[in-house]
């Protein structure tokens, strides 16, 4: 077991020995780093400024059939779980890490754009979900209209499209669906925000894919291609 490990280690290393000496990567690695720094300090200002504003009063007959509960622990379970594992994963490769990463960033940059062009009032009987870590990035009171689209459906769904192996896009998919269930069941979301997430996901992955397309693709692939007949 303990050999595995160093030998995973190992050719992890050995990657991102070789990417680095990609200037193309290099270039597209630091840019992105710089474009996740720089939006950090821009999620509280934004998502606290579109709390303040008035939205618009939605019916989801869905909603209406669906009694609300709080099912944050599940909600906190599956975002942590598969977070970890796609970002262990991607560590792994550096190819599907720099394109989780753009994905990532274009993924709320295009929240940005959607939060903003269409104004919901939050769900009634929404209950506050609960996850410290969060909820740590979008400033000193909950925020309940940051509604189209649902980003943990979209997170998860950008899991399973940048994830390699069979049975962990399984994982993923499964998490995609159960979270569009939950966060229903939870009332922190519209039916039409979970519904169009994956959407917004896969939109976000392609862009992802073509801005970073470099060398690298052509060998990551082989390897994908390896890692599915696992």
């Amino acid at each position: 077991m303990n050999n595995n490990r160093v030998n995973v280690i190992s050719a992890s290393l050995g990657r991102w020995e070789l990417a680095w000496q990609d200037t193309q990567f290099k270039q597209r690695f630091l840019l992105g780093v710089g474009l996740f720094a720089t939006l950090l300090p821009v999620f509280p200002i934004f998502y606290q400024f579109i709390q303040a504003r008035n939205g618009y009063d939605q019916h989801d007959a869905v909603l209406h059939l669906l009694p609300s509960m709080d099912v944050s622990m599940p909600i906190f379970i599956i975002t942590w779980v598969m977070g970890v594992m796609t970002i262990t994963r991607a560590l792994q490769k550096p190819e599907m890490f720099i394109v989780f990463m753009y994905g990532f960033i274009t993924l709320n940059v295009v929240r940005f754009f959607t939060i903003g062009l269409v104004p919901f009032d939050p769900p009634h009987g929404l209950i506050p979900i609960t996850d410290p870590i969060s909820n740590h990035f979008y400033g000193k009171s909950y925020v309940t209209k940051d509604l189209f689209f649902s980003g943990h459906t979209a997170t998860q769904f950008l899991f399973y499209l940048c994830l390699n192996k069979r049975h962990e896009k399984a994982m993923a998919l499964f998490g995609t669906i159960a979270m569009g269930i939950l966060v229903l069941v939870q009332h922190v979301h519209f039916t039409i925000d979970v519904v169009c997430a994956p959407f917004f996901a896969y939109i976000c992955y392609v862009i992802a894919r073509r801005f970073v397309k470099s060398p690298l693709v052509s060998s990551e692939t082989d390897e994908i291609n390896d890692d599915e007949e696992d």
